[in-house]
């Protein structure tokens, strides 16, 4: 029986141990080929992004922020088998998001997300390069707001 998204465990807990190559490789198995073929897209001259590796003590966790000059775009976490990108919207972009061409699933969760202050996260987990796609819509929409 396949094990929920929900029951595995975040990864890179360790302040000490830097998430390289090598390490995320291990950490994301069967998911590095993904989760390196979209950094490989997001750091290209198309999107222009930058990750930032850093270790989060409120967390207990190593993040991977990713910006556009000064923007922080999106947030990138690994966990056993996946990883999940964390967007943050406020609520005057409910209406652009219910008109992008992503899943509704991915719609449909962020429409019942739970704000945090005045920020409603979109969190997308990982797993197959089919979800790609939706997700460099996301990042295109992020990157032309305001």
């Amino acid at each position: 029986m396949k094990q929920s998204i929900e029951a595995k465990p975040q990864l890179l807990r360790d302040s000490e141990i830097f998430p390289s190559k090598e390490i995320l490789k291990d950490a994301l198995d069967n998911t590095y080929p993904v989760f390196e073929s979209f950094m490989d897209t997001i750091i290209s001259d198309e999107y222009g992004l930058t990750p930032e590796w850093n270790y989060y003590r409120d967390g207990k966790a190593w993040l991977c922020k990713v910006c556009h000059k000064k923007k922080t775009i999106f947030w990138l976490s690994v966990w056993e088998g996946h990883f999940k990108t964390s967007f943050f919207f406020t609520e005057k972009h409910l209406e652009g998001i219910a008109a992008l061409n992503i899943s509704e699933s991915i719609k449909n969760d962020f429409a019942a997300g739970k704000p945090i202050g005045r920020l409603i996260p979109m969190i997308i987990e990982v797993e197959s390069t089919a979800q790609i796609e939706d997700i460099l819509t996301v990042i295109r929409f992020k990157k032309s707001l305001k």
